[in-house]
């Protein structure tokens, strides 16, 4: 397992400038920052690629879905639109040198429509994810899908969840990422979720219940880890939490970090906490 962090520590609007930040993270001895994504023509795809590879480090991608780009609406024309909005996300992925792109990727954050998840929608999941395989083998990318919690999405919240829709989609270079803030709500036991994912876990978002550094909230990292070990988990562990910074208005931690912990104290605290326990 490698550590990394999440870019949302600083910004949710990605641009050049953040770019300066890689070489303390290199120095702190993080391995990966993940590049927060919305819309891929609004980064610097090139200057990504030469920076993170003069810099020694990986890059992952956060895929955050634009309001307009839903793969299970109910309207024919925005589906075909959001399997090309994807297939954009891959190309982009690939384009900064990365091997992975997660995230929510099956409707907008917010898409709360008032009924549950009915068969439409989840077949035309299916199709969606499963139209995009020849893009990921061409660009050797690994999707993982994050399950989200209830007040984010209605259409996949749990682990069991996400394995059974991975049965579906039956493709090796699709799983799915587990992010420890949302099965912190939605999991009766997230080691159990971690068990039951096995190989098709691909990603892990370490956050705490608070977003905060990691170790001060209630999480419990010592047994996420150990059960990572246990089923031999060769991905990353990407520290997403968020910092306050005030002049970062388009930051998640603008409006409700711990205006005491920046994001380089939120990195090198977290950082070294999983460090201790990967040790341990």
């Amino acid at each position: 397992m490698k550590i990394g962090i999440s870019g949302f520590a600083w910004t949710s609007d990605f641009k050049s400038p953040h770019l300066a930040s890689l070489p303390a993270i290199k120095r702190l001895g993080l391995s990966a920052l993940e590049i927060p994504m919305f819309d891929p023509r609004r980064l610097p795809i090139e200057e990504i690629k030469l920076a993170f590879e003069s810099n020694g480090l990986e890059c992952t991608v956060c895929a955050i879905l634009p309001t307009e780009i839903n793969p299970i609406s109910p309207d024919r024309l925005i589906r075909k639109q959001s399997i090309e909005h994807l297939r954009g996300c891959i190309h982009a992925t690939a384009a900064m040198g990365a091997k992975l792109i997660g995230g929510p990727l099956f409707a907008p954050i917010g898409y709360l429509p008032e009924h549950r998840p009915n068969a439409e929608e989840w077949n035309w999941a299916i199709e969606a994810f499963r139209s995009l395989r020849e893009d990921l083998e061409r660009a050797e990318v690994t999707l993982s899908i994050e399950p989200v919690n209830r007040s984010e999405t209605f259409f996949l919240r749990t682990t069991a969840e996400a394995a059974r829709l991975c049965e579906a989609i039956d493709d090796p270079r699709i799983g799915v990422t587990i992010d420890t803030f949302h099965a912190n709500i939605e999991e009766r036991d997230i080691c159990s979720g971690i068990r039951l994912l096995g190989p098709n876990l691909k990603h892990v978002h370490a956050s705490e219940n608070d977003r905060g550094p990691l170790g001060r909230g209630h999480v419990p990292f010592r047994e996420i880890v150990a059960v990572l070990k246990e089923i031999d988990y060769q991905g990353y562990l990407m520290i997403e939490g968020f910092g306050y910074s005030p002049g970062e208005g388009k930051s998640p931690g603008y409006l409700w970090a711990d205006p005491h912990v920046s994001p380089d104290r939120l990195a090198e605290e977290s950082y070294e906490y999983l460090k201790a326990l990967l040790a341990d």
